[in-house]
């Protein structure tokens, strides 16, 4: 019996054969730690260190961060004592443990087979993919909802479509994660980043005064551009390569039907339960955020930031959603009996995630000690000095600095903490040869997000895994490393060609911001 999950051939074969003979991927978060170890050890011997170009020490010089070596004294205290916090501090965990309790049991109960099933049984299936992409892209406004629900939730569209459920996957991943700073509408990470970009900006020119909208149009272009991307790459090159899914071949427990097949009585009374236990939560949310003392919206906030309340909830509002609705489901089916049958489908969802506790285990400390070594943060100071003795045209430049991007992420993972340390270089660079903090803070975000699908270093990077793995269990690292990486090349390209392109024409980024600056 052929075990593999694509068919190998090519480049993306050699990546997915030689990446799929590497250990658990456990293991290899593991190995990365004792070379992470090293390498801090040899730093932190010879004296590395970068000048930070923002925080000061307390007679106001530039602080000198310094590569610390993981085996001193004060982190191993570090380690050994905070081993707990650091675990349960990773930043997906807590996420995905609240989501999959209730989405184990809209799972379990039939509701998310029977309305998948129910609603693509006559929907085209080649418009699935740019359905899926877009609203991945949109779906960064709800920031780490979108991985925890959407991503799993395009491999069961895909499956009750008769698609394979890991170009789902790899379609949501992309247009979530890959598309990151791509929108139609600016959000919570516009607000985040041009933040940072007035603080750089006003080294230069203090009364420079940031806009959210600021790069609008340049992200509504992005959106644009990246849509066909991801729609030709998952239906031409990463579709073609999978393997069908044989039955039991995962750890999934959904029952889909055959395309084109009608739901049983029971079923569409479930759903006509599940309906309407979902405009209920839905009706609570909405009384939530525009009721008497508006608990989601943050009065006092900033115009940009009074969302900000109503987005941290959607987890939690996804929850109650699906547990609302997997339970309704349950009753009209005839699935659900009693209380026990909800807790026992949350038990069984919590069994589900043995071996993504164990990896996000590792992965957490992986992460932590990174930080901990200043490694990470010392190359993203010295790549920004780089750039900054440069002396490129514009296009060229910005090249420069998207590619730099793409490549520290791999590193620093965090949007905002790599734009906190390159703004202050960038920014101001940028600002003396003519170019705005506009079009700096837009060539950043074509560099961020490209790169966040094939990074180990990307805290959702071992859930996806988890998700394609219920699908079959024999995809690996080398797997999803060469299902990601077509998107991730082409992304990265049209995202310079676009950049390029838009300085070229000089076409405004936003309502007030265009491409060039002056004094």
């Amino acid at each position: 019996m052929n075990t593999s999950t694509t068919r190998a051939d090519g480049l993306l074969g050699w990546i997915e054969r030689s990446g799929n003979k590497l250990p658990d991927p456990v293991f290899i978060f593991v190995y990365c730690i004792l070379g992470v170890i090293a390498a801090s050890v040899v730093a932190a011997f010879f004296g590395v260190t970068a000048e930070h170009p923002v925080s000061v020490d307390t007679e106001g010089n530039a602080l000198i961060v310094s590569a610390e070596s993981l085996l001193s004294s004060d982190n191993i205290r570090r380690l050994l004592v905070s081993m707990p916090a650091t675990f349960t501090s990773f930043h997906p965990l807590g996420y995905v443990l609240v989501v999959m309790l209730g989405a184990g049991v809209a799972e379990r109960s039939g509701f998310f087979g029977a309305a998948m099933s129910g609603a693509m049984s006559k929907a085209p299936t080649f418009l699935l993919t740019p359905a899926v992409a877009l609203i991945g892209m949109l779906g960064n406004l709800a920031t780490d909802a979108a991985y925890v629900v959407l991503i799993p939730l395009a491999g069961v569209v895909f499956a009750a479509a008769g698609r394979h459920p890991i170009a789902g996957i790899a379609a949501a991943f992309a247009g979530v994660s890959g598309g990151f700073s791509a929108n139609l509408f600016p959000g919570q990470l516009d607000a985040l980043l041009f933040g940072i970009t007035e603080s750089a900006a006003e080294t230069i020119l203090p009364t420079w005064d940031a806009n959210i909208a600021g790069n609008a149009f340049f992200i509504i272009a992005m959106t644009f551009v990246f849509l066909p991307v991801i729609w030709y790459v998952t239906d031409r090159i990463v579709e073609p390569r999978l393997n069908p899914v044989v039955s039991g071949g995962g750890t999934l427990s959904i029952d889909l039907k055959e395309p084109n097949t009608e739901l049983t009585v029971q079923e569409k009374r479930g759903l006509a339960y599940a309906g309407y236990a979902c405009l209920s939560v839905i009706a609570i949310w909405l009384f939530l955020t525009i009721g008497p003392g508006t608990p989601l919206i943050d009065e006092s906030a900033k115009e940009e930031a009074k969302l900000t309340p109503f987005f941290q909830s959607l987890v939690a509002g996804f929850f109650i959603l699906f547990l609302a609705a997997g339970w309704a489901y349950g009753k009209g089916a005839g699935v659900v009996k009693d209380h026990r049958d909800i807790v026992k489908m949350m038990s069984e969802a919590m069994a589900d995630l043995g071996y993504y506790l164990v990896l996000a285990f590792a992965a957490a400390h992986f992460v932590a000690m990174f930080n901990w070594s200043n490694l990470g943060l010392i190359f993203a100071i010295n790549g920004a000095e780089i750039l900054e003795s440069s002396s490129l045209p514009d296009p060229l430049l910005l090249t420069v600095i998207i590619v730099l991007c793409a490549f520290i992420n791999l590193f620093v993972g965090s949007a905002s903490a790599k734009w906190a340390l390159l703004a202050p270089v960038v920014v101001p660079m940028l600002m003396l040869v003519g170019i705005s903090p506009e079009m700096s803070t837009a060539a950043y975000r074509v560099g961020d997000g490209a790169t966040n699908i094939i990074t180990p270093l990307m805290p959702y990077f071992p859930l996806i895994l988890i998700f394609c793995q219920r699908w079959q269990r024999e995809f690996g690292l080398g797997s999803l490393a060469a299902t990601m990486l077509p998107y991730s090349a082409l992304l990265l390209l049209s995202g310079i060609i676009l950049t390029i392109f838009w300085v070229v024409l000089g076409l405004p980024l936003g309502p007030g911001a265009g491409v060039e600056f002056n004094l």
